[in-house]
């Protein structure tokens, strides 16, 4: 069999398994990003427009997140922001609009003593997405609710469901995510 018979069997079975090996490698990596991200993951492709875009932010994230040095609460500190938190709860019953806002500041600063960045809403985002996928609509309704309390626009409704989203995310932050990020490994 001449060389030229031979590149034309082999070339096209080496790019079929090419071909093969990139399509399963963008399935693994498709499925192992929904798993992590949750509905984050639906988001973010729909804001883009462009699955595999979405996918590289997505990964992107996860980088950035890996460099950043997330810890878990000890026991004290867990202790103090439910003592915080029942206080802002408390607050709630007659001064509804300082207490969402005092629960953002709660919320960002267990996020700041946990190792996020906290400097900018939208990294913010990023960064949790991450780990918090699934409860990070409750951070973005809460964050929402509390912008139009500051300019006096929520509602007793919108601020109490304020509240309640702040609250979920408040939970897995104080419960490390349901995993430290050391444990992972």
């Amino acid at each position: 069999m001449s060389t030229g018979i031979l590149l034309a069997i082999i070339l096209p079975i080496v790019a079929v398994v090419i071909v093969i090996g990139l399509a399963a490698f963008l399935t693994v990596r498709r499925r192992r990003l929904r798993e992590r991200f949750g509905p984050e993951y639906e988001r973010t492709v729909e804001e883009s427009g462009d699955r595999l875009a979405a996918e590289r932010d997505l990964s992107a994230r996860e980088k950035r997140h890996d460099s950043l040095d997330i810890k878990p609460l000890e026991s004290g500190a867990r202790d103090r922001y439910v003592r915080e938190w029942t206080s802002v709860q408390s607050e709630f019953v007659d001064h509804p609009e300082d207490a969402v806002q005092d629960a953002d500041l709660l919320v960002t600063s267990l996020m700041h003593e946990r190792g996020y960045p906290t400097e900018n809403f939208e990294q913010r985002l990023k960064d949790l997405s991450v780990e918090h996928g699934r409860t990070l609509e409750h951070y973005r309704s809460a964050h929402e609710v509390n912008a139009l309390s500051m300019r006096h626009e929520a509602t007793t409704e919108q601020l109490r469901g304020a509240m309640v989203h702040y609250r979920a995310l408040f939970d897995e932050l104080l419960s490390n995510g349901g995993q430290a990020r050391h444990a992972r490994a």
